[in-house]
Parts: structure tokens; sequence; C-alpha cells
């Protein structure tokens, strides 16, 4: 029995786990088998994390978030979570293996999958030249020619962005009609860096360690065209991963998580929510990270408001031998 279960590991799981462990709740988080560290372990430079003056590799920063997590007494497993039981006062989490994991409250911090084009290409230039994230990435292309696909609000938002650091934008999208709302159109229509280009789809990417163009497919006769670009940023959305909770915890329309206010605290008493699994605007490391810092308190607060007659035995001993955090 745990006080705490975390599910997910990139910066709102890792640091609800330093919280957590800190707190003397002596918390196991589920990192998955295949994807451990989230999205950032698909990264490379990442400038805009406090604390690193020259910045840091996204990998090298999962890395020492997960170090610092079991350097508190976190366990880390690396397997997926195919079953989660949450209603009642013990939440039940089964694994791949089979094993299940039996705790007082989870911390649910899956985040989300930026959509991707589906090109065979695609992985291996991620991070050279492909890009889901503008804020992350655009500082790399100053002077440079790129494109941005998409037409929703998030793509004419990343599109007006870039301009701050590229000469020219493509923003290409496939019909001759946009579904972003009238105020984010007009402000890039009228960018003189953004230039339109209609009924176009992304077939190729070109390039051996760097994105050097792109191939594009017009939807209404066929023709094939080529772009040079030295970035392809992608901005066709992105699904916070919840399925897992799918009929247990309610979810927003947009598809993330419901939480209270400010809070992390979900539908189901003992469950929280952290990080882009209910964040659909900014999904930036540092504001998953502060996600991940009010799900270990509130978590905290839940458990130290809990009386001590009703905990499993094995709590109150666990609770007994921990050293007061520092």
């Amino acid at each position: 029995m745990r006080q705490v279960i975390i599910i997910g590991s990139g910066p709102a799981g890792y640091t609800a786990a330093i919280y957590a462990a800190r707190a003397s709740l002596s918390p196991v988080l589920i990192a998955s088998s295949v994807e451990a560290g989230g999205e950032l372990m698909k990264t490379t430079e990442v400038e805009n994390y406090p604390g690193f003056a020259e910045g840091i590799q996204g990998p090298e920063l999962m890395i020492a978030m997960q170090a610092q997590a079991e350097r508190f007494g976190t366990e880390i497993i690396l397997d997926d979570v195919v079953k989660l039981e949450l209603e009642g006062d013990i939440k039940r989490v089964t694994l791949g293996n089979g094993d299940v994991h039996e705790a007082l409250t989870v911390i649910f911090a899956t985040g989300s999958a930026y959509r991707k084009l589906g090109l065979e290409d695609e992985e291996r230039l991620s991070g050279h030249g492909i890009s889901w994230c503008a804020t992350c990435d655009g500082f790399f292309f100053r002077q440079k020619t790129i494109a941005v696909v998409g037409g929703g609000d998030s793509a004419m938002e990343e599109a007006t962005f870039l301009t701050r650091f590229a000469d020219k934008v493509y923003l290409i999208h496939r019909k001759d009609t946009l579904r972003a709302s009238k105020a984010m159109q007009e402000r890039a229509f009228s960018n003189p860096k953004i230039e339109f280009l209609w009924n176009k789809e992304v077939k190729h990417v070109y390039g051996d360690e760097l994105v050097t163009g792109i191939g594009m497919v017009d939807t209404q006769d066929g023709t094939e065209t080529t772009l040079d670009v030295s970035g392809l940023f992608v901005a066709i959305g992105a699904d916070p991963r919840t399925h897992l909770v799918h009929g247990q915890l309610d979810l927003n329309p947009d598809g993330t998580i419901a939480v209270e206010g400010r809070s992390s605290r979900t539908n189901i008493v003992g469950v929280f929510a952290a990080g882009d699994v209910i964040d659909p605007t900014y999904r930036q490391a540092v504001t998953a990270a502060g996600s991940g810092t009010v799900a270990a308190l509130d978590a905290e607060h839940y458990l130290a408001a809990l009386p001590k007659e009703a905990l499993p035995k094995e709590v109150v001993a666990q609770a007994d031998t921990q050293p007061a955090a520092v």
C-alpha cells in the first residue's frame, strides 16, 4: 500500500515526485516502458527552462529530474499502466506485467502528444529542423526561411511568433479557408513575413542531418512542388493522454482533465492531475513542473487531513518510520 502513486514521467510527474518524496510520502512513479521522460526526451536544446544559462539538452534535463526524484526516495517503475480503478478510498493501478499497486492517492500526469503528419522522415528529423513548439525552438531559426503546417489558432499563433526570428514564414494549409478565429487570421494576414500556401499537403521532408526542404502535393490538382526551408513546424493540434481515465475522470470539452479552479483536484476524491493533461494552452516544461508542485501539495494536504485510525496499518507504519523532510 502506497500513499501516492504518480503516473507519468515528464516535468509534472517528476516534480510531483520530488515534492511528495520530500514530504515523506514515499511515492512510486510509473514512468512507462518506452517513453520515460516524456516529450522532452525528443527535444535537443532547451534554452527557456530557468536555471540553465547556457541551455540544456532535453534528455539531460529529464535524467536530472529523475535523479533528483530518486535522491529523495521516489521508486520509479519502468512499465505501462493498463488499468486504473480510482473510485473508493483505495486506488488500484494495474501494470502491463500484471502487478497491481494500491495507494490512497493518485497523481495523473501523462501529458499530451502532438499530432504528427505521419511522414517517413518525421521522427528522424525531429529536433533537427522539425518541431512542434515555436516557443521552445523558434530562437534557433533566426534569419531562416521556415514553414508552419496547420489552419487553426495554434498554427496562426506559431507562425506569428516565429516571425520574431525567421526572415520568412510559409503557412501551409490543405484547404483554402482557415478554421482559426477571425482575430488570429487577421493578425497572420497582416504580417508581411507570412505567406500562405493554400490547398497544399506536406508529403516529404528533405535533409540528411538537418531539414533542407519539403515536398508538397496540391489537394485540388495533385501537382507536386518543393520548397526550400530550414525548418518545419507542425501545428495541427495535440491530444492529452487521457484514455486510461475515460469514464472515470471528468474531461473538459477540449479533452483535458477537469480540475477545481487552480488546484489539481479532479472529480474523484484522492485523485489529482497535473501538467499538459490539464493544460490546453501553455504546454511548457516550466508550467508543467509548477503544476506538478500543486498536485503534490494537494495530495499531501489531502493525506494529512485523513484520520489516522482510518489509514491502513502499513501506511501508518511507513509514515512513522520516515524521516522529516528538510
